[in-house]
């Protein structure tokens, strides 16, 4: 059988306010991932119902967002999932926010959203 056969296909859940950074990550993971699913959600709400029906493989969440922010909606997915790869997007890395990310077991990944930078977070939920 090759690799190609044995290939699993995951589902990447894109959390971000921004519709113009949802869609350039969703271009970068379908460019190097053709075959995974990618969900998107606006809003930290928002993606606690679309982990809960896509069950994701991997989360790319943005930190600021109105109503419910990343970390919030992130604490709440590592308690429902707690081997779920999760990774914070943001263009203001705080130190209170690294340290409240790595006491979560977050990853962390800084805007601006590039190919590569969508290459390493992939690599999380590769087998």
């Amino acid at each position: 059988m090759t690799d190609v056969a044995t290939k699993q296909t995951k589902t990447v859940l894109i959390v971000d306010d921004s519709r113009v950074s949802r869609m350039m990550a969703r271009q970068y993971i379908l460019h190097l991932q053709p075959a995974w699913q990618v969900v998107e959600a606006g809003t930290g709400e928002e993606s606690l119902d679309k982990a809960r029906e896509a069950q994701p493989d991997l989360v790319l969440m943005d930190v600021n967002m109105p109503g419910m922010g990343g970390i919030a909606a992130a604490e709440q997915l590592r308690r429902a999932s707690p081997t779920l790869p999760i990774s914070l997007l943001t263009a203001n890395v705080q130190s209170a926010t690294r340290e409240r990310a790595e006491a979560l077991g977050l990853g962390f990944m800084e805007k601006p959203i590039t190919e590569a930078r969508i290459a390493q977070l992939l690599a999380l939920a590769e087998d």
